[in-house]
């Protein structure tokens, strides 16, 4: 075979390999050759190699690897074994930071046999031992003003690794943004990168008129890829904008070597931009339309997938008439020019909040086919051809109700996969109403009855206590997911998706407010309503769907987590068998060779599950010392498998935790 070339394996690779598939008991070898199955395993398994060489299996980006798929081949802990898992170390984030961080969301990543993390409220950066999480160096970005004044603090969901040509480079971006490179190695800024390691990310921007504030920041990491690294965009929380006017959230491309800007992709167009028709006005002032999650490429396309968010502000458009592309959108640009080679637009004119909150994951289904999906907070799942961009599942435009506050702007359509079916529920309709009893029932229809119900994910909000005198439009799902910036899990060798998503109500009430914003309307009204302290809508809360996208059918869907010990213990609820609610929570998980693990994420109990990933029956519930509120990631080191997430515990630091087999 040749020595190497796209797709296929180097000599050394080659022979390196065989060892890995003799191990593996599942794939044949006649005749000394590998077979096509053997390549297809190296291809789902970049580090079959390193594997069967050095026992070491890394996690070098935050979903795993630049597909995001958040799937390794790792078995060592399996059915038999999992129970037995023990705490193999623990870092704690407390000396980080002017205070200690009590909520951490922060994800790994392990390379040759170093952790590398972010800790505390100033995203601090530290560099671990793999094997015992002793401390190799800490970086501090000690940020002045920058950090008072940003929007985005808090350590964040983590790093980017990446090497060039030999030199080892961890990006990050601070809470002031700045994109700066360390030293891998000693955790010293690269002199060479920027000035002096340093990018500011503030320069080049363009900003919202008449603003002097610049309301710009980031909480996630960028991506590298092939000698450039990609910064994204992240503003102040949209519910209630100052003003309509705001700061764009252009996508920019920077040369990895020297930090030059190499190209800007600009989310909201200019006049002769592809789009810009899409604005019947607002273009100019108009501002968001980041992307604050994660993003994902394709090294032999050579395109980096954008999840682009709403653009000002979440609840209200009427100053931005027109389907406002590239908002709410997934799109797919050349990451070495930035130029745009396809996009699809999930949600025309967005005013619910339905930010592309994740990165596109990029799979070969079973039959060769390269794919992008794209999960979403209102829960469709688009799949396209993540070459062309072309959904391989069919979209249908429906006609949605269209809206009457005064001065808004509805797109009359709105895209609708017809596979696979929504993971969650949709509308909130009479029969969503929580009905474990005749009396909770009657009380949840009575508190119903101030609300505009929803027939649609696209119901457009309404006035708190408008003509009709209603408090706003009840809504599933919330503006927080559905499924959000967690992403989902995707089995290469049997095409399944597994998505976590949450079950809450969304009260969707517009108030014109002239103190807090220059907009029209702006979110207000109270609180989502409740029976007593339980859900207005019925269980389960939370849950995991397995999804086969080849044929788009669900194939399991279970409960993130039990009951919550308030809801079990109701006075309402005694001696009635609700059965297993799951948690309002969102899952983050990771996919091995056998088994799917699931925390139950912020605000849920501290216990990490352990599923056979067929059935969605549970293996293992394994204690934990805090809720599992990062996303957690397994790498092998020395032979061993690990499990490592960030958990975090109401009114303490939070930690760092590494499981494995005694």
């Amino acid at each position: 075979m040749p020595a190497e070339t796209p797709g296929s394996l180097t000599n050394t690779q080659y022979l390196d390999l065989t060892a890995f598939i003799l191990q593996s008991g599942n794939i044949q070898i006649p005749n000394g050759q590998i077979s096509a199955n053997a390549l297809a395993e190296l291809r789902i398994n970049p580090g079959a190699a390193e594997v069967a060489q050095t026992g070491s299996q890394p996690w070098t980006h935050y979903n795993g690897d630049e597909r995001s798929i958040r799937y390794s081949p790792l078995d060592q802990i399996n059915s038999s074994n999992v129970d037995s898992l023990k705490i193999a170390w623990t870092f704690d984030t407390g000396p980080f930071g002017p205070r200690p961080e009590t909520v951490s969301v922060t994800t790994p990543l392990m390379v040759n046999g170093t952790l590398y993390a972010t800790a505390g409220a100033t995203r601090n950066v530290v560099a671990l031992d793999a094997g015992s999480g002793q401390i190799k160096w800490t970086w501090n970005p000690q940020e002045g003003q920058r950090f008072e004044d940003a929007p985005r603090k808090g350590s964040g969901k983590g790093l980017t690794y990446y090497n060039n040509n030999g030199q080892e480079i961890i990006f990050t971006i601070t809470p002031g943004y700045f994109l700066v490179a360390l030293d891998a190695q000693t955790g010293r800024p690269i002199e060479s990168f920027g000035s002096d390691g340093w990018v500011d990310l503030q320069q080049g921007l363009r900003l919202g008129p008449g603003r002097d504030d610049i309301d710009i920041g980031m909480s996630f990491m960028p991506l590298a890829i092939d000698g450039v690294v990609i910064t994204g965009a992240a503003h102040l929380v949209g519910m209630r904008p100052i003003a309509r006017e705001n700061v764009k959230g252009d996508i920019r491309g920077f040369d990895v070597s020297t930090g030059e800007l190499l190209w800007t992709f600009k989310t909201i167009p200019e006049p002769g931009d592809i789009g810009y028709e899409s604005w019947i006005s607002g273009a100019d002032f108009t501002g968001n339309a980041g992307v604050w999650a994660p993003m994902s490429a394709d090294k032999e396309l050579g395109l980096v997938y954008l999840p682009v968010e709403s653009a000002t502000g979440d609840r209200y458009g009427g100053d931005r008439p027109g389907n406002n592309l590239f908002s709410s959108s997934t799109v797919a640009v050349d990451y070495k020019t930035g130029e745009m080679k396809w996009y699809f637009q999930t949600t025309h004119h967005d005013i619910w909040d339905w930010d592309t909150p994740s990165a596109p994951l990029l799979v070969d289904l079973p039959d060769g086919t390269r794919a992008a999906i794209q999960t979403l907070k209102q829960s469709h799942l688009f799949m396209f051809d993540r070459k062309t961009g072309e959904p391989l599942f069919p979209v249908e435009e429906r006609p949605v109700p269209q809206t009457d506050v005064p001065g808004e702007w509805t797109a009359a359509t709105q895209p609708f996969p017809l596979l696979p079916a929504p993971y969650d529920r949709q509308g909130f309709q009479e029969d969503d109403l929580v009905d474990f009893t005749p009396e909770i029932h009657a009380k949840a229809m009575e508190i119903a009855s101030d609300y505009r119900m929803s027939e649609s994910p696209f119901t457009p909000p309404s006035v708190f206590k408008g003509p009709d005198g209603t408090l706003g439009t009840l809504l599933l799902p919330s503006a927080t997911g559905g499924s959000n910036w967690e992403g989902a899990a995707y089995d290469p060798d049997t095409g399944i998706i597994y998505v976590p998503s949450r079950t809450a109500t969304s009260v969707m009430a517009l108030v014109n407010d002239p103190a807090a914003s220059s907009v029209a309307y702006i979110h207000g009204g109270g609180t989502p309503p409740n029976v007593e302290g339980i859900p207005l809508v019925k269980p389960p809360y939370g849950r995991i769907t397995a999804i086969n996208m080849v044929t788009g059918e669900h194939v399991w869907q279970v409960a993130n987590g039990d009951t919550p010990d308030e809801i079990a213990n109701h006075p309402l609820l005694q001696g009635i068998d609700i059965g297993r609610t799951g948690k309002p929570t969102r899952s983050g998980l990771v996919l091995t060779k056998s088994l799917l693990f699931a925390g139950e994420g912020v605000g849920g109990s501290p216990v990490l599950w352990a599923l056979d990933k067929t059935t969605g029956s549970i293996v293992a519930e394994i204690e934990m010392p805090g809720t599992v509120t990062g996303v957690p990631m397994t790498y092998m080191h020395n032979g061993k498998q690990y499990l490592v997430m960030a958990i975090s515990t109401p009114g303490s630091s939070s930690r760092i935790v590494a499981l494995t087999l005694e």
